[in-house]
């Protein structure tokens, strides 16, 4: 059971995370709110829990002091895998669907390895070049199935560059967080990690929008409360320790489940619909994912 504890916590934040994308979209029919400000109202919602956290770990117990250099590495990586991962995650939501969204998203575990033995120069086996085909056929199948049902190619096609570039940034975070969470402490990780990233969320708002912007519908706030606590905070916590207990590598593939949950969440909610073509390129890109796990690789 103690083996299975980190991809079970994997599995219920995957299920969280599914639940992002969809939010993200119902905000996006119910008003004329933006990425930008939508981000912002998440992080807003998110930091008061996490300072609150941070307090709390500190006046329970002894810590170790985190170093210039740790500090360093908290903020690239709160940088790039909650600040800059979510900016563009919430902007390619703009032009494509929820269950698109989802699927490129979940690419990031081949990036994981593949990015890993490029930076500690091992080699690439068979398997994981397949995993990498598979991951690519999936790719393009799932946004074929979406350019039959767009109403402006050129936006599908700069929300999918977004979102993969999120799923870049994402894997760059979870190898950097797979070696960190064990000496800074996985609760205390994700706070600072947020509160960081909250920080360059804040600043680009207050940069780019006026304060009249955040003068929007009350479903809105809800939808930002909810995607700062049940797909946001909630989710992190859940994942960072279960990194810690089984690595990013395992991670990754436990969390498999959360294309299918998005999709069909995206189904009864949004509307989207659910071909027989969306379901192969979810399953290609899954199946990707599933040879890594098989390869086992660890990061």
């Amino acid at each position: 059971m103690k083996n299975a504890t980190g991809p079970i916590l994997a599995i219920i934040g995957a299920i969280c995370f599914a639940g992002k994308a969809v939010l993200i979209r119902l905000a996006y029919a119910a008003a004329p709110v933006d990425s930008t400000t939508l981000l912002a109202l998440r992080m807003a919602f998110s930091l008061p829990f996490c300072l609150a956290l941070l307090w709390w770990q500190r006046r329970g117990g002894k810590q170790s002091v985190l170093s210039r250099r740790d500090w360093l590495i908290m903020i690239w990586l709160g940088f790039m895998g909650y600040y800059l991962a979510s900016f563009l995650d919430f902007w390619g939501l703009e032009y494509i669907s929820a269950a698109l969204e989802r699927i490129l998203l979940f690419t990031y575990p081949t990036l994981v390895v593949l990015i890993t033995a490029m930076m500690y120069g091992k080699p690439i086996r068979s398997r994981e070049v397949m995993a990498l085909l598979l991951t690519v056929a999936g790719t393009v199948v799932s946004f074929a199935n979406d350019m039959r049902f767009t109403g402006s190619k050129e936006a599908l096609w700069k929300g999918t560059a977004l979102v993969l570039a999120s799923a870049l940034a994402y894997a760059i975070f979870l190898i950097g967080s797979g070696r960190k969470v064990g000496t800074v402490g996985s609760l205390r990780f994700s706070a600072l990690a947020i509160a960081i990233a909250s920080g360059f969320v804040l600043a680009q708002f207050f940069v780019l929008r006026p304060v009249s912007a955040l003068v929007l519908p009350m479903k809105i706030y809800w939808i930002g409360m909810a995607l700062a606590w049940f797909t946001t905070g909630l989710p992190i916590f859940l994942t960072v320790e279960a990194i810690r207990l089984a690595g990013a590598s395992r991670v990754s593939i436990a969390g498999s489940i959360g294309p299918i949950v998005t999709i069909w969440l995206g189904h009864v909610f949004l509307g989207e619909p659910v071909t027989v073509m969306q379901m192969a390129g979810a399953g290609l890109v899954l199946g990707g994912v599933g040879l890594i796990t098989m390869s086992g690789g660890e990061v």
